[in-house]
């Protein structure tokens, strides 16, 4: 293989990790210049900010009016563990997934909680489910946008109106880049840290009336802990919903959220945050259709993620070594992009199929991903050069 060309236009900014996720474009510390330091977030100016962001949230995802949206602990992985053990068991549950943070539910459902009557539907990476084949009169419990994987649910036309169950979404990095039929879905989540770039830390909690419900006729068998409790004396905490979070949140992620969701209102809101996302994905788009050497893992183009983007290197003589030798090769790749600076946190997701995973969010500029792709060429034909080299 001839020596390959290294590009002379590089990304102003190599960031595409999936999560936390890139800042939005301008962002710089002195947007945290009004944060609520060193005040309580039980104090007004904190409740203020804490109900402003729970606004702002509703009006960019354009949210019902009557769903409840709360900020609570510990990112997307709190508020789905809180939805689990707060609402679950009522009646059968279908537990369905397609990638690492799905299966983690799973295990949750069926060895902590030890639900005898939940059932378990799951896909291999690159695919979804058939929700054809989801009972929507159990609950049912599921991403819809597989970070690790790189797929979504298309929409929500599989998921009936007329359901006896619960729909508790995982939704982490499909909030503010796709669309979610708020009627189909009755819990959703996510966190600050995907699509808007926010930081860690804290998660998001959406309810319909119809979870609101089920939280105040049904106490679930098991005891739940302190910061999990969305009801007392059996009634909603309408606080958690208003901005009074069930345990001290950072002011300055806080404050950072908001001026992310003032970004993204500038950008036209929702639409706009949408075809930022659509514009970045068909860039690999394009590179993956010229190039027969890498593909996506989500073959199908109605299921592949527009945020969390998965490729694998489908060269045949990469394909038919050993899965060390295809990781170790996904992983070189990785290395040059980053010691050139070009592209940080690359690498697939470590329960993933060897590969590489780029983010491609709506705080992503759209040229710097033009910029990467001649970078992907040549970091792939440098590391078979070296491969072919080695043998």
């Amino acid at each position: 293989m001839a020596n390959a060309t290294k590009p002379t236009t590089r990304p102003a900014n190599p960031r595409f990790s999936s999560g936390p996720c890139a800042k939005r474009p301008g962002w710089t510390l002195d947007a945290l210049s009004d944060a609520a330091l060193g005040r309580s977030h039980r104090a007004k100016l904190g409740k203020n900010k804490l109900a402003q962001a729970i606004e702002d949230t509703r009006e960019i995802l354009q949210v019902p009016a009557d769903y409840r949206i709360g900020i609570v602990p510990a990112s997307d992985t709190g508020a789905v563990e809180m939805a689990m053990w707060s609402l679950l068991g009522a009646r059968p549950v279908d537990m369905v997934a397609w990638e690492s943070f799905g299966s983690g539910w799973v295990t949750d459902a069926v060895k902590q909680l030890k639900l005898s009557d939940a059932r378990v539907l799951e896909a291999g990476y690159g695919e979804i489910v058939d929700f054809a084949e989801v009972n929507f009169d159990h609950d049912v419990v599921f991403t819809w946008n597989g970070t690790t994987s790189g797929v979504r649910v298309p929409n929500g036309d599989k998921i009936p109106a007329d359901r006896q169950g619960l729909t508790i979404c995982d939704a982490t990095s499909a909030a503010f880049a796709q669309d979610l039929p708020w009627d189909k879905l009755d819990v959703v989540t996510f966190s600050w840290q995907k699509v808007m770039g926010g930081e860690a830390a804290h998660g998001m909690l959406i309810l319909s009336p119809r979870a609101v419900e089920r939280l105040t006729t049904y106490k679930p068998a098991w005891p739940l802990p302190k910061i999990f409790r969305l009801t007392s004396g059996g009634k909603l905490i309408e606080g958690i919903f208003k901005g009074e979070t069930i345990n001290t949140p950072s002011m300055l992620c806080v404050e950072d959220y908001l001026d992310a969701l003032q970004w993204g209102k500038s950008v036209g809101g929702l639409e706009g945050l949408k075809a930022r996302a659509d514009a970045n994905l068909a860039v690999i788009e394009r590179f993956v259709e010229a190039n027969n050497w890498i593909g996506f893992l989500a073959k199908t183009p109605d299921i592949r993620s527009n945020t969390s983007v998965c490729l694998q290197f489908t060269d045949p003589a990469l394909m038919a070594l050993p899965k060390e030798s295809q990781e170790a090769f996904a992983k070189g790749v990785a290395s040059l992009l980053e010691k050139e600076g070009v592209a940080l946190d690359i690498s697939a997701y470590r329960d993933a199929p060897p590969g590489l995973r780029i983010w491609t969010g709506a705080t992503v500029e759209t040229a710097d991903l033009e910029a990467l792709m001649p970078w992907l060429a040549y970091a792939y034909e440098t590391q078979k050069a070296s491969l072919a080299h080695a043998a």
